[in-house]
């Protein structure tokens, strides 16, 4: 049997567009510079760092609360050394978090929560932090901000656990308080998805559970056409699914997600052939991110139930 264990699994985004301005040897040396950052701050707060996978950093921590301030100094630390540098060389980091059994064998860990962490990190857009509910449930009331996202899709798992963003920003906001005790009362309500409202330029088109799957995409194969060069023929597929309304990303260059109550890039969900559960209103950029203001956008409005709770609409 392994031991209970948090992990995290922190990761560079950009890297890719830092190594074509700087060059092989000199992004090399500044990817491996903030990779050797991030596992210093891992283990000043008690944590081991597993291993480095190029751009990404695993490690894991007997203690929740230790692994969440680590984060919490990640994300703050580093938004700060962005801010002086050319956007073109920026690269941000998404992180995930995830509690429970580890099994240590020849230096690396195995299980469900190492899989868990990877994967939430993948999901989680620039400069955010995602943290399954057995993280959260053992961090004191008040201790960290965050927003329950409700049950979030996991490719090669049965059944969705629950997840919640913490958010790393000093400012105190009411706004974005979310109390312990309604953050983990986030069960999917008797009343299920009815419909969803879709809106681009002067395109509006309606579409109930029942009429579900459609297609977004470029092509009159798809149940909603957006005519753009970046959006694929067949570019994302909405479906209903256990009482939801999942979108879900087919395409080429990725399917960005923002709900309304969320604020600028950190706001933003990135899904490169990934999902996520449709709640509310907001807006789905297609073959860009929502932060370029040309993107191809798509506004959306839920009806009809699978909200969590009144307030997971204000991601």
């Amino acid at each position: 049997m392994g031991a209970n264990s948090t992990v995290i699994f922190a990761d560079l985004t950009g890297s890719t567009r830092v190594f074509e301005a700087m060059g092989n040897e000199r992004a090399t040396d500044t990817v491996t510079r903030l990779t050797q950052w991030i596992a210093g701050v891992c283990e000043a707060h008690s944590g081991r760092v597993v291993k480095m996978l190029g751009d990404g950093v695993l490690a894991i921590f007997s203690a929740a609360d230790a692994a969440t301030a680590a984060v919490l100094e990640l994300q703050r630390n580093h938004q700060k050394r962005l801010q002086a540098w050319p956007i073109q060389l920026r690269m941000d980091l998404q992180i995930g978090v995830a509690n429970g059994e580890v099994l240590e064998v020849d230096g690396d860990c195995y299980g469900d929560a190492v899989n868990l962490a990877s994967r939430l990190s993948d999901l989680a857009g620039p400069g955010q932090i995602w943290a399954t509910a057995s993280v959260i449930t053992q961090l004191r009331e008040g201790e960290v901000r965050h927003r329950s996202l409700g049950p979030i899709n996991i490719r090669g798992k049965n059944e969705m656990p629950i997840v919640h963003r913490i958010d790393w920003q000093e400012e105190h906001s009411e706004f974005l308080t979310m109390p312990a005790a309604l953050a983990l009362s986030g069960r999917v309500q008797d009343s299920t998805f009815g419909q969803i409202e879709l809106s681009w330029l002067d395109v509006r088109s309606m579409f109930s559970a029942s009429q579900l799957p459609i297609h977004l995409g470029r092509v009159d194969d798809a149940q909603f056409v957006v005519n753009d060069p970046r959006v694929s023929r067949l570019h994302a597929r909405i479906e209903a699914r256990q009482g939801g309304c999942v979108l879900v990303d087919v395409s080429t260059y990725g399917t960005w997600v923002r709900f309304h109550g969320s604020a600028g890039v950190s706001g933003e969900i990135s899904l490169r052939r990934d999902e996520c559960v449709l709640h509310g209103s907001g807006e789905i950029g297609l073959g860009a991110p929502l932060s370029d203001f040309t993107a191809p956008t798509i506004s959306f409005n839920t009806t009809g139930g699978n909200l969590l709770l009144s307030r997971r609409d204000a991601r």
